[in-house]
């Protein structure tokens, strides 16, 4: 199987960027990244390439994969054949955003 090339528009400190990076690491991948937040030209070149303004956006070989988290990625790596199943557990949340952007209990008062 042939190594896809990988290019990622991530922001440094994210749940859904760290998702998509565990993913990654699951299998192995080798990957560039972009810094989307401290790298003005990253996030245009995201926007261009993607045609809208949300991250994680992966490029796997010549298939861009829009406002994705690592669940997406993996679902999409696995019906194409870029890479095979494995009982590898990711090491962290694939699926979430930030703790601080989860939404909160909902509290009642009587």
């Amino acid at each position: 199987m042939a190594e896809p090339k990988i290019t990622c528009y991530l922001k440094p400190t994210c749940g859904w960027s760290e998702g998509v990076r565990a993913v990654l690491r699951k299998y192995n991948l080798k990957w560039e990244e972009r810094d989307v937040v401290n790298n003005p030209d990253h996030r245009r070149e995201m926007i261009e390439r993607s045609g809208q303004m949300l991250q994680p956006c992966v490029q796997i070989n010549d298939r861009m994969l829009a406002d994705v988290n690592g669940d997406e990625v993996e679902a999409f790596m696995l019906a194409n054949q870029i890479v095979v199943p494995n009982a590898v557990e990711p090491d962290a949340p694939t699926g979430q955003p930030c703790a601080h952007e989860m939404p909160q209990a909902i509290r009642f008062s009587n």
